[in-house]
């Protein structure tokens, strides 16, 4: 594994140093830019050439019919795809009479920075038309992360060499041309012209576009507005047309001389508010912008990007590359969720239409924990958003006979969209991975206002799910058949262990939280006879084991399957090359399933039982799932395979970046950016909180020779600072105050903190007992550079 020439490593930014036009779709997810609202690729800021444009509102989608060559009852009939809205990216750019394309004339210089501190896409290009004209351009795109309804691009052009006319085309566009979809089931469905225009107007530099999808009932607004600034004089005039506005500048412009224009943008979306509100509510997002000025609108960048970094940034000394790509994802993540504002935080965020911008449990599961660490208002959000979906998956529930709520496999708006029934209503556990990340969010935080508001609510009727679910057989030991865990591979099953441990930590969960909100509990008809059922199927519930191998059974069975033979079958992914009759009754693992359940439910599992299911399962695991690697990444570290842990480290962190997994032409894997958090601060930083305490226990592989992380809990900064001999606590109130304490626990046991002065503490040797296992034939992590 080589690194990019094309991406230099740096601890900062992500920079561009030539443009391969081979690779576009690619470098637009990476350079996409977004607040958790409005979400926009990467596209060069003339349009042409792109792979896909893209230009997205979160939760604003259409819907579509779903497919079935024999539907069966209790099948979604509709499915919802994410709406490449109104484009206000595009600045088209005359040069005398020939306009600037990269694949024409000469590119002398191009360069892209994205700056992870100041929250900004730059470019600069140098480029001879084919008449010889020269010219410079530079341009600055943002995402406003402190105006959510904003973004704004700076277009600077400058004549170099002899007197040049200029013309600027400053776009807003409707219902773009779409490339043809792939064959991959991970990409999305092709919508043509999903947008029907509903008005139009311009006035000044000023136009405003409204549109509507005509399956889902949702309209949204577009707007943008332009300062121009030249020496000498300037000519601007502005038109529009249901899916067209477009302000044009022309200029004349001497050697040394510049045009610079500001364009502002707003965008918003409803699916209740009237044509006249939309429109007041962009044309006042547009004036607020333009009184906060371009200069203002950077400063609040900064501003809000370095209060996230004091909370979250990780230092790592000794592989240049994690330290690039762990920033890189807190920085894609952050964007993902920032002014998201209850809606869903999708698979791909908002920097591609793969999975067709669903939400899946990867949110809870993966996204979720680092920001409830690090943003932790960003992660109550989301949540709240899963409560709001609350009465869809009770819907679901009864739909299916069964009590409680079924929360959606993969969706935007809350409904179930998943049209494969194995690997999506069977998988029931993402019911306990959304009332986990609940719990977590309470535990970390200390607030309990989320819990009372909507948690409650959310808990009590997954768990009345899991106990409608479940059943207690003729020995007393409870059961959860016909269920699929993460691993999709191995399908509608019985007693998978991590289904089986979750929904127990989900039912315990539940219960506690009856008992804290007791006269609330009892108003939503929770009784102690059904808190104690809850309580008895947890302590009851079944885990399977393989007495002779010594191993956990991923579920009853497992282990006794048909052995796969990854020397005859190396095209991966497998499920584009396998058909699932082979992989069903086979050992062979797409992801990290028990072993996922060993990092959640770390408590449930003894360190000589996770040494042997690492060594058991690591042969049997392809990786075929971008969240495998991460969670990987953590169990071999914890069992003490350090340098196999740095790899799984490393591609969990670098999958973008280096388009490990071939598809980030369709958006980046959010669960794997965050799972490059996790694999460093659960991983190497030994961080646990399923116990109820905060538990840390550094480790570090041999090439990085520090790590520093910081991380808050319950209103105090803790920050992690280890090495090869030590690791030095630090303990900082959130609010500034002084004489603050902790108690933590440190490899095992209990070591007092204190914001009076550091804490430093020997590390403790980790010695795998068992030797580093081997992986399936061509499915040895990435290696990095050594």
């Amino acid at each position: 594994m080589t690194v990019d020439a094309t991406y230099p490593v740096e601890p900062w930014c992500l920079r561009e140093t030539s443009l391969n036009l081979d690779v576009l779709a690619q470098s637009e997810s990476l350079f996409a830019l977004s607040n958790g609202h409005i979400g926009l690729r990467g596209n060069l800021d003339e349009g042409e050439p792109h792979g896909a444009p893209g230009t997205y509102l979160n939760s604003f989608f259409e819907i579509r019919p779903l497919p079935y060559a024999e539907a069966g009852f209790g099948y979604p009939e509709e499915g919802q795809t994410l709406v490449d809205v109104t484009n206000g990216k595009i600045l088209r750019l005359m040069v005398d009479d020939e306009p600037f394309d990269v694949r024409y004339g000469e590119l002398q210089h191009h360069e892209r920075t994205l700056d992870f501190r100041a929250g900004t896409l730059t470019r600069s290009v140098r480029w001879r038309s084919p008449a010889g004209r020269l010219i410079d351009v530079t341009s600055t795109r943002l995402v406003s992360l402190a105006q959510r309804g904003v973004a704004a691009i700076e277009y600077v052009v400058e004549a170099v060499d002899e007197f040049t006319r200029v013309t600027i085309q400053s776009e807003l566009v409707a219902n773009e041309d779409q490339p043809e979809t792939s064959e991959d089931p991970r990409a999305a469905a092709l919508l043509e012209r999903p947008l029907e225009p509903v008005s139009h107007d311009c006035d000044g530099g000023r136009a405003v576009l409204i549109h509507r999808t005509r399956q889902s009932e949702l309209s949204m607004a577009a707007a943008m507005d332009h300062d121009v600034d030249v020496p000498g004089r300037v000519e601007t005039h502005t038109e529009c047309w249901d899916d067209l506005a477009r302000t044009t500048v022309i200029c004349g412009l001497r050697p040394g001389q510049k045009l610079r224009v500001v364009k502002y943008l707003a965008y918003g979306w409803s699916s209740l508010r009237s044509r006249p509100a939309l429109h007041d509510q962009v044309a006042g997002a547009l004036t607020g912008a333009r009184y906060t000025s371009w200069q203002g609108l950077l400063d609040a960048q900064r501003a809000y990007l370095d209060n996230f970094w004091d909370n979250a940034d990780v230092e790592v000394e000794g592989d240049p590359e994690i330290q690039q790509a762990v920033r890189f994802g807190l920085f894609h993540v952050l964007q993902a969720s920032a002014r998201a504002e209850r809606r869903a935080i999708p698979g791909k965020g908002l920097t591609g239409t793969g999975y067709d911008g669903h939400a899946f449990w990867d949110t809870e599961g993966f996204v979720l924990p680092v920001l409830t660490y690090t943003h932790p208002h960003a992660a109550a959000d989301a949540l709240r958003w899963r409560a709001t979906t609350l009465d869809l998956a009770r819907a679901r529930a009864a739909e299916l006979d069964l009590a409680g709520a079924s929360f959606p496999w993969r969706t935007i708006r809350g409904q179930e969209c998943s049209a494969y029934w194995p690997a999506g209503t069977a998988a029931w556990h993402v019911n306990a991975d959304i009332a986990v990340a609940f719990e977590r969010y309470r535990v970390v935080t200390g607030d309990q206002s989320l819990e009372e508001d909507c948690g409650l609510e959310v808990l009590i009727e997954t768990a009345r799910l899991w106990v409608s679910l479940g059943h207690h057989d003729r020995h007393g030991r409870w059961h959860l058949d016909g269920v699929t865990g993460p691993d999709e591979y191995t399908a509608v099953v019985r007693d998978n262990v991590f289904t089986n441990l979750m929904a127990a930590d989900n039912l315990r969960i539940a219960a506690a939280a009856c008992g804290r909100h007791s006269e609330r509990a009892r108003a939503l008809g929770v009784t102690t006879e059904e808190t104690a059922a809850w309580r008895d199927a947890a302590d009851a519930v079944h885990v399977p084991i393989d007495e002779g191998l010594g191993v956990h059974q991923q579920c009853e069975g497992f282990t006794t399957l048909r052995e796969w033979d990854f020397d005859d079958n190396t095209s991966y992914p497998l499920l584009l090359h396998e058909p699932y009759v082979r992989l069903y009754p086979a050992q062979v693992i797409k992801q990290a399933d028990l072993v996922l359940a060993m990092h959640w439910q770390s408590h449930a599992f003894t360190p000589e039982q996770k040494a042997r299911n690492v060594d058991y399962y690591e042969p049997r695991m392809v990786r075929d799932s971008s969240l495998s690697a991460s969670t990987q990444a953590v169990l071999c570290a914890e069992v003490g395979h350090l340098e196999l842990a740095h790899d799984y480290a490393y591609e969990a962190a670098l999958i973008d970046l280096r388009n490990l997994h071939d598809n980030t032409r369709d958006g980046l894997h959010m669960a794997s950016l965050a799972g490059a958090w996790t694999a460093l601060v659960a991983g190497f930083g030994g961080m646990r909180d399923d116990d109820g305490v905060l538990e840390l226990d550094p480790h570090l592989p041999e090439q990085i020779t520090r790590l520093r992380f910081r991380i808050r809990w319950r209103g105090l900064r803790v920050t992690v600072d280890a090495n090869h001999g030590d690791v030095v606590y630090g303990l900082t109130p959130c609010d500034g105050s002084d004489g603050a304490r902790l108690t933590i626990r440190h490899a095992g046991a209990d070591l007092d903190l204190s914001s009076d002065e550091p804490t430093t503490v020997r590390l403790q040797e980790r010695t795998p007992s068992l030797p580093e296992p081997k992986q399936p034939a061509g499915r040895r992590p990435q290696r990095r550079l050594r």
